[in-house]
């Protein structure tokens, strides 16, 4: 086990904001987390598990030793005529791990192309894109208690994923309770691609490429070029303009709330849930509050999509955290103001 000092995270963080963890272990397998474990200098100090870091913002250092999760590998553990298992390493890139299942012949994730991030960090925040969640396509995982260190193995119902949500985001509240936020570390992750594959296909964006391609009936790897197509065309690519992809989660309302709102603003943009809810763009509100292309020091609001926070200073003159939450929690007040409604934010702060 080698513990690194003083290392700088601007390149493990797709917002490019300069920070440094004073301590980092990479993880390569389970014995790198049973040996910091096993220390008595590391034992109990406070953790903190990090992935692709598309997910974060960092508002100052980190004082928690950081384990960078960089455990690689994908195979096929099973294949029968339902379905094709895949395991994947926590440390895989998971865009890279999308496409590495088409070529393998395994379709079922093209639908979330281009999401950035790991494997690893794909089951806490159950990520999701055009009509396809992780959920969809779960197995199980494996992965470490960091307090006891024991191995375990989850379901998708131990998981309890929801919307942008797990098991993995919340506290554990008592000693029955299996929150496992702050404590847990994905080693890896089995996906289950059905037999046969259907494609997924209920979006507008890819309604109109069928319409534009005069493609009715897709192939897997049709979906995740138009998918990729689509993201790349309304998203900045973090490697270029550093950002955490969505910021703020879609709200959902009531029917009598939605029906409130339209009667203010009929343009609103929603979708009917199967659960009888109404989910709100939370893009559409961010934008109708006026709040696009808008900044607050280094930190902006895309001119192309409102719901994604940017770094204007670029590598050389980078936003800070302070201000992408300075800016994260102005829009959350214009929108409450005008909407009555609270948008929750996607990534982490630290």
């Amino acid at each position: 086990m080698i513990v690194e000092q003083n290392v700088a995270l601007q390149p493990y963080n797709s917002f490019g904001i300069v920070a440094r963890a004073q301590h980092l272990v990479r993880v390569h397998d389970e014995a790198d987390v049973a040996a910091v474990l096993a220390d008595p200098a590391w034992h109990h100090a406070p953790k903190f598990v990090l992935g692709g870091g598309s997910n974060i913002v960092l508002t100052g250092d980190v004082k928690a030793l950081v384990l960078k999760v960089e455990i690689m590998g994908r195979r096929l553990v099973e294949a029968n005529d339902r379905a094709w298992i895949v395991e994947v390493g926590a440390g895989e890139i998971w865009h890279d791990t999308v496409r590495w299942s088409l070529a393998q012949g395994f379709p079922g994730l093209e639908n979330m192309a281009l999401i950035p991030g790991t494997v690893g960090g794909a089951p806490v925040q159950n990520i999701g894109a055009y009509g396809v969640e992780l959920q969809d396509r779960f197995e199980s995982l494996d992965g470490i208690d960091l307090q006891t260190g024991q191995t375990f193995t989850l379901d998708a119902a131990q998981c309890a994923f929801g919307y942008r949500d797990s098991v993995f985001k919340h506290l554990a509240s008592g000693p029955n309770d299996f929150g496992l936020a702050g404590r847990a570390l994905i080693t890896r992750v089995r996906f289950r691609l059905p037999r046969p594959w259907k494609p997924v296909l209920g979006y507008l964006d890819l309604e109109r490429k069928m319409a534009e391609t005069g493609n009715a009936s897709p192939s897997a790897q049709d979906i995740f070029d138009w998918i990729c197509a689509i993201r790349r065309a309304k998203l900045p690519d973090w490697r270029v303009l550093g950002n955490a992809g969505s910021f703020f989660k879609n709200p959902t309302v009531t029917p009598e709330q939605c029906a409130d709102i339209i009667a203010r603003d009929p343009k609103i943009v929603h979708y009917p849930m199967d659960d009888g809810s109404i989910k709100l763009a939370a893009g559409w509100l961010i934008d109708a509050c006026g709040w696009k292309g808008k900044s607050v020091g280094n930190a902006g609001v895309y001119e192309k999509q409102a719901l994604v926070l940017v770094n204007r200073g670029g590598a050389q003159n980078p936003v800070t955290g302070g201000e992408v939450m300075t800016l994260a929690k102005a829009i959350q007040t214009s929108v409450y103001e005008r909407f009555g409604i609270r948008l929750e934010p996607e990534p982490v702060v630290v």
